[in-house]
């Protein structure tokens, strides 16, 4: 039975307290306890059964485990949705940071039964993922079988060196024709339909590859199941027009907007952040649930291969210069113009930091804006050799970006340096994320991400004069542990203590939607535009294309093969949705016929013949190429 302090101190009042005491797991005495949601901020005791929080008191309470939290917060659990190392190291490192819910909404996973099968029992903090768009491109456009339980990071940059072994990133600069997008569309509504907590995007790393409505087609396989598409978008993070960085929020924006569906924004800590945050609270204020993340260095990370750091996007559009901003942490200095060169052709994969000079002034506006939520896009936990790191690897040996490592305690530490409210980091840290995903209707997120009664026992304790972060650029210091932090606990269980993480404790509990009996998944085609367009414009289909589309997929859900992929070639030579690059749409209506000549001129004239064919064989009515209309 839930009881209110009130509702205990009237009791105790009247029978006396010790006819109400109670043994509980776990007791954490003397501590600031937060609550983000209810702005509840006292000093209290917290008593914890089966893993939930049944009292917070003023009363003196008992339990087998006891914790001394004085002059402590204790905060509701942090929860990160772009963490790449996802592996023992990763999260040890993360709790020590407080993070007590890891998952990867940015690249996600493929086989997602056997993704979640594989980590149960088995984790020491609360994962989950989504179903990553990249990895059926993948199967898609470069041939790959991708099977097993570990299609995901932090094995990742794998499968990106095996996509590339015929010297062509198909899943990057491939765009799909209309039986590759439904294929790609169908993988991603299995992902979902066996749990999934949405999908996951990095169109930015494919901004080539996939057109506006492939994107379009993958937020609504995850709308019709209410569920978010969580998005490293196209564009980041260009500066220069027309690819201000902006116009990719404004894409994915917009299709959440029009599919009434849930929308997360990965690390929106770049050029345009203040133009996209306006839009981003403009639609909450809609009831639209939108949001974004960040996270608070003043340098990203990512590998030599990526199109965002290519010289011709990084100094060409962006101004910086290689140079001074490419920072290699294996060598422990910034590259030359000829190494970066070099890598980017021998080692692709290989790990950079790439310096944002402007994130040091914009680090102290993102803190105080409660809209935002903190996601430390951890990169896997690698060696200087590149090998991957062991649970009980020194946190010395990691080499990557800190933010792996210190992120959470990094923005504790600029919040109080900065006067920013402490319940509003909370919020940032932990709640925001809690909340928007509780309202997509995932029941683990509405009990996560709060300090009340009835709540999951997912807690974080800190230290608010001192928390903070050690991890470093430097050598050696990449990987440092947060301090401030001595306890965490992970479902009610501590897993931190006295700021040590213990060995072989696995409480970690899966974030995932309950499995589906049947799919949701409806093909793109010709019919299901014109049923959306016709009822209300009232206009008539162009019968010319009625006539040569009607082979066109019907507008009812289908099973799809997801081991069947789809062929590089159209069935249909009159595909609406394959992109054209080079022709002028202008003449003519929507359809494949552009992409087979030279010139407009000529695709005209075979157009003209297939009108004079359909219309009694007489070349001498005019035409209107547009509506296929005979004057």
């Amino acid at each position: 039975m839930r009881m209110s302090i009130a509702y205990i101190t009237v009791i105790a009042s009247i029978y006396g307290a010790a006819t109400i005491a109670q043994d509980y797991d776990v007791v954490i005495l003397n501590g600031r306890v937060m609550d983000p949601e209810t702005n509840f901020d006292q000093v209290a005791n917290v008593g914890i059964n089966n893993g939930w929080i049944t009292t917070i008191t003023s009363d003196p309470i008992e339990g087998s485990q006891t914790i001394d939290a004085s002059d402590h917060v204790i905060a509701p659990g942090f929860i990160d949705l772009e963490q790449h190392g996802l592996d023992p190291w990763g999260f040890k490192v993360n709790l020590r940071d407080g993070v007590t819910t890891q998952m990867d909404f940015e690249v996600g996973a493929a086989n997602i039964d056997e993704w979640y099968a594989a980590r149960e029992g088995s984790t020491q903090a609360n994962f989950g993922t989504v179903i990553g768009q990249e990895f059926a491109r993948m199967r898609v456009h470069d041939g790959l079988a991708l099977e097993g339980p570990n299609i995901s990071m932090p094995f990742f940059f794998d499968y990106r060196a095996e996509a590339a072994e015929d010297g062509v990133d198909g899943w990057s600069i491939t765009p799909s024709n209309r039986e590759q997008m439904n294929e790609i569309t169908a993988q991603l509504d299995e992902g979902l339909r066996l749990g999934a907590l949405g999908v996951g995007s990095t169109i930015g790393y494919a901004r080539e590859g996939i057109t506006t409505y492939e994107m379009f087609e993958a937020q609504k396989a995850a709308a019709r199941y209410g569920r978010l598409t969580s998005v490293h978008h196209r564009f980041h993070p260009s500066a220069s027009t027309p690819t201000e960085t902006q116009t990719g929020v404004n894409e994915i924006l917009v299709n959440a907007m029009v599919l009434n569906a849930p929308l997360h924004v990965h690390h929106d800590n770049d050029y345009g952040w203040w133009e996209n945050q306006e839009k981003l609270q403009m639609a909450r204020d809609q009831g639209f649930n939108v949001w974004s993340s960040y996270y608070p260095w003043t340098a990203g990370s990512g590998n030599y291969g990526a199109s965002i750091v290519a010289p011709s996007n990084w100094e060409d559009n962006m101004g910086y210069k290689i140079d001074e901003t490419i920072f290699d942490p294996q060598l422990d200095r910034f590259v030359t113009r000829e190494e970066f060169d070099e890598f980017a052709a021998s080692e692709p994969g290989r790990t950079l930091i790439a310096f944002s000079p402007p994130r040091e002034e914009w680090l102290t506006d993102w803190i105080q804006i409660a809209g935002y939520g903190v996601s430390g896009d951890g990169m896997p936990s690698l060696n200087l050799d590149g090998e991957a790191l062991t649970w009980d690897s020194p946190y010395e040996d990691y080499a990557g970006h800190p933010r792996s490592a210190g992120t959470h305690a990094t923005v504790l530490r600029l919040s109080r340096e900065n006067d920013v409210p402490l319940m509003l980091t909370l919020t940032q840290l932990s709640y925001i994320h809690a909340k928007r995903l509780g309202d997509t209707g995932l029941r683990a997120m509405q009990v996560r991400g709060r300090m009340q009664e009835g709540m999951v026992a997912d807690i974080t304790i800190f230290d608010p004069a001192n928390v903070t972060e050690q991890a470093k650029y430097s050598r050696g210091k990449n990987g440092l542990p947060s301090l401030g932090i001595p306890y965490v606990l992970v479902n009610g269980t501590i897993v931190v203590e006295n700021s040590k993480v213990l060995k072989d404790v696995y409480p970690g509990q899966a974030i995932r939607f309950p499995v589906e009996e049947e799919g949701r998944f409806v093909p793109a085609s010709r019919e299901q535009i014109m049923g959306i367009l016709t009822p209300d414009t009232g206009s008539t289909r162009p019968s010319l294309l009625q006539d040569i589309s009607d082979d066109d997929a019907k507008l009812e859900p289908v099973t799809p093969s997801i081991t069947q992929f789809a062929s590089a070639e159209p069935n249909n030579p009159f595909d609406w949705f394959s992109p054209r690059k080079g022709f002028d749409d202008s003449a003519l209506f929507f359809c494949q016929v552009h992409g087979r000549y030279e010139d407009n001129e000529t695709a005209a004239r075979d157009w003209a013949q297939v009108l004079i064919a359909k219309n009694g064989g007489d070349p001498n009515k005019r035409f209107d190429p547009i509506f296929a209309r005979q004057e």
